[in-house]
């Protein structure tokens, strides 16, 4: 592959791309993460590649949410560790709250690729590796249903970055409260989580780092969360979306 010149307009999201493609090759990104990616580069294009004024609200409601939480989860799949992983980390790293690795396509593979480049940036404590911990949630068919004892299965919170309508549908009906990072406002997922961030997931976790650390109360936490209200952040970001598509034709 050619190098991608630093001028070229699509430069950043080239990179992306051809990241996710290289991730599919050493089995961290399953082939069908590829079409994902894809659905969502389109949705953050119409966004205007940018974080939206109602995603901050909801990046500030999210950590709100976390604070409050007796015990946060932020579900790990393969595309956000080509992402975003080192940003998820250090969250972690921050917050204390526990990274647990769910896969839709799960093989040995792809479970020991991903446990390796978790080994490479030093970071053990992540869930969903060791099978002795391992049940399933039986609101589930696919996959997903396979967690952590210690994690997804006792959360009351748990953070799904990126689309997957069938397991927060299925967190929800088991009482837990789901924040999700979904690019596509119309989704199931982000249609019926407590919080939804319209937004690219490279772009969330240092603006959700940053906004974590400046709640120092519970009472400040739950300010912020009586003052949120999701079905605003969807309108939003579809108003978005639409002004800024008619914005571009009229220049």
């Amino acid at each position: 592959m050619s190098a991608i010149p630093d001028d070229h307009p699509r430069a950043d999201s080239l990179r992306t791309r051809h990241a996710i493609i290289d991730g599919m090759h050493k089995k961290i990104v399953a082939e069908a993460g590829l079409i994902a990616h894809g659905r969502g580069e389109a949705f953050d294009y119409l966004i205007g590649e940018r974080t939206i004024e109602s995603a901050k609200e909801a990046i500030k409601a999210a950590s709100a949410m976390l604070y409050l939480a007796k015990h946060p989860v932020i579900s790990v799949n393969g595309n956000t560790c080509v992402l975003c992983l080192k940003d998820m980390i250090e969250f972690s790293k921050i917050s204390g709250i526990r990274l647990e690795v769910n896969l839709f396509y799960r093989s040995p593979d792809r479970i020991k690729a991903i446990n390796e480049l978790f080994e490479y940036y030093d970071f053990p404590d992540v869930l969903g590796f060791d099978e002795k911990y391992r049940v399933t949630i039986s609101e589930l068919s696919s996959q997903r249903r396979i967690v952590d004892k210690r994690g997804i299965y006792v959360a009351d919170v748990v953070l799904v970055p990126l689309e997957d309508g069938d397991r927060s549908e299925a967190l929800i009906k088991l009482g837990k409260k789901v924040i999700t990072i979904d690019l596509n406002p119309l989704s199931r997922t982000s249609l019926n989580a407590d919080i939804t961030i319209v937004d690219n997931v490279i772009r969330v976790f240092p603006i959700l780092s940053e906004m974590y650390m400046k709640i120092n109360s519970t009472e400040q936490a739950k300010k912020i969360i009586k003052t949120y209200n999701n079905k605003k952040t969807i309108v939003n970001a579809m108003e978005t979306i639409s002004s800024h598509w008619k914005k571009s034709i009229n220049e």
